[in-house]
């Protein structure tokens, strides 16, 4: 997967993630302990940067910006080689530092062996962040329905990216499968990709986001339809 993590780095900084047995600095720790003890100091922390407090509305947008981070590298290494990595929580490390976005490294990246992309997309992401979302309802009490609404928005996010920066249909066809009714993200939203034009979505959900001060309405919120 090495080549392909690389290959990668190429779409843009979002879809970056260092690998290989060397971390690229100090203070890197295994998701699986985030999604533990350190669940509430992190919370905190978003919630400090965006102003809400460590509340729901900062758990919410702690689950956004982790799920997005993954469905970048799963769904664009899957576009770039038909290959998906494995994210399980125990294989992805992380570190946030002072300023800036979450960081992510994989100290020994290997493959999903033998599932279509798609499946191998669900397994990896959405096996990992049912650890998360289980965590963020127990303490937190974030709606299940809010967090699935995210991991769908989030998925959008990366395919809008792909689909702008790199030839073809890939990123959106994948999408479609998962989020297509009786899919694993069948009932966050609607999701239209015309081939060509691009993709559309609307959840069924809100991320809270619009409760930080200053804060809106998503591009993709149902409160806009309202």
């Amino acid at each position: 997967m090495d080549d392909v993590l690389r290959r990668l780095r190429s779409v843009g900084p979002f879809f970056t993630v260092a690998c290989g047995k060397e971390p690229p600095g100090p203070g890197f720790r295994p998701l699986d302990e985030l999604y533990g003890d350190r669940l509430g100091p992190y919370v905190g922390e978003v919630g400090r940067r965006i102003g809400s407090g460590p509340g729901r509305v900062a758990a919410s947008t702690a689950q956004f910006g982790i799920v997005s981070r993954l469905w970048s590298i799963a769904l664009g290494c899957a576009v770039l080689s038909g290959r998906v990595p494995d994210l399980g929580p125990g294989r992805v490390w992380w570190r946030l530092q002072g300023a800036g976005s979450l960081e992510l490294w994989l100290p020994e990246p290997a493959e999903l062996p033998g599932e279509a992309p798609a499946l191998a997309l669900a397994d990896s992401v959405l096996g990992n962040t049912a650890v998360l979302d289980a965590a963020l309802r127990e303490r937190f009490g974030v709606s299940p329905r809010v967090l699935r609404g995210n991991t769908a928005s989030g998925l959008v996010g990366a395919v809008r990216v792909l689909t702008d920066r790199v030839p073809g249909e890939e990123a959106a066809s994948l999408a479609a499968v998962l989020l297509a009714d009786g899919g694993p993200l069948g009932a966050a939203g609607t999701f239209i990709h015309e081939p060509g034009l691009g993709v559309a979505f609307v959840r069924r959900s809100c991320c809270l986001y619009y409760k930080v001060p200053g804060g809106g309405l998503c591009g993709d919120c149902v409160l806009r339809t309202r």
